[in-house]
């Protein structure tokens, strides 16, 4: 299980992704993000070498907030072939240096990602050690998902990051968290064949809550 260590990081993850935002796609503001961790959850990576973490950042520079979904890695030396995929490096207070990576291109979060999807997989609690996220809902309907994964580079677009995944499916990432009504994250999408959803606190200290991935025939 991953450790969740109450330590440091400089510069911060809000830093590094203040500037980064910006250069993406699927990003719906028109100058200088304000950001706020709102929300997310943790997988572990079986090998525990690699941190995994699904932020949610609320932008409140825009005339209504915008969560994004941020999939994030962090690793302990440069992955290779991801140079474009980096986002920035940190100082950790007690692991020292770590590479930040957009995790859409990182082959461990693509797994992992597809193990929680297919059920084989449990979504972790954001800030806390060793616990279970049990807000995360998932589904998944078809052959069993494998257990390694390799995929092609993922494609952004304005409505967000599309990764080629087993079985003719494509795994579609919102960058752009749209919350729909209800009190229970929402259930699978029509017409898709797995997905995963949650909720995280709105400005207004409502709870919202939204579809994260769904997994789709290509």
């Amino acid at each position: 299980m991953a450790v969740i260590h109450q330590t440091t990081l400089t510069p911060t993850k809000l830093e590094l992704l203040t500037p980064w935002l910006p250069t993406r796609p699927w990003y719906c503001g028109s100058g200088a993000p304000e950001l706020e961790r709102t929300g997310g959850f943790r997988l572990d990576d079986p090998e525990g070498e690699v941190g995994i973490e699904f932020m949610v950042v609320t932008d409140g520079s825009t005339p209504e907030p915008t969560a994004y979904l941020v999939p994030l890695t962090y690793r302990a030396a440069p992955l290779a072939g991801a140079e474009d995929a980096l986002i920035g490096t940190t100082e950790h207070g007690v692991l020292g240096k770590r590479w930040v990576y957009d995790g859409c291109h990182d082959p461990v979060l693509t797994t992992e990602l597809l193990a929680l999807i297919g059920g084989t997989a449990q979504a972790m609690a954001q800030r806390v050690s060793d616990t279970p996220d049990h807000e995360v809902t998932r589904s998944y309907t078809g052959e069993p998902l494998p257990t390694a994964v390799h995929t092609p580079a993922p494609a952004d677009d304005a409505d967000g990051t599309a990764l080629p995944a087993p079985h003719g499916t494509v795994l579609r990432v919102h960058r752009v968290l749209r919350p729909v009504p209800g009190t229970e994250p929402p259930g699978r999408p029509e017409g898709a064949a797995g997905h995963v959803a949650t909720g995280w606190p709105g400005p207004d200290g409502t709870r919202l809550r939204a579809v994260f991935m769904e997994l789709r025939t290509a």
